[in-house]
């Protein structure tokens, strides 16, 4: 039987801007509903700045992230 994961429809633009400026807080992370994930985010620092880097690289890059949709 498959089942079929709904993705959320995330704007990237907004996100991408977030991650720039405010990315260590995990603020990107709870926008593309991923709240465990922002928490960590958040209490590490942006995993002491390594996290933040990949993660702005991969937004900007429009990577896919589990459960998000980017719309443009």
């Amino acid at each position: 039987m498959e089942t079929s994961i709904e993705k959320k429809k995330v704007a990237w633009l907004p996100v991408l801007i977030i991650s720039l400026f405010v990315g260590g807080l995990g603020i990107d992370r709870f926008m593309m509903g991923h709240v465990g994930l922002g928490i960590v985010k958040l209490l590490t620092a942006g995993g002491l700045g390594i996290w933040y880097l990949i993660d702005l690289i991969m937004i900007a890059m429009k990577s896919d992230f589990p459960g998000v949709e980017w719309e443009y």
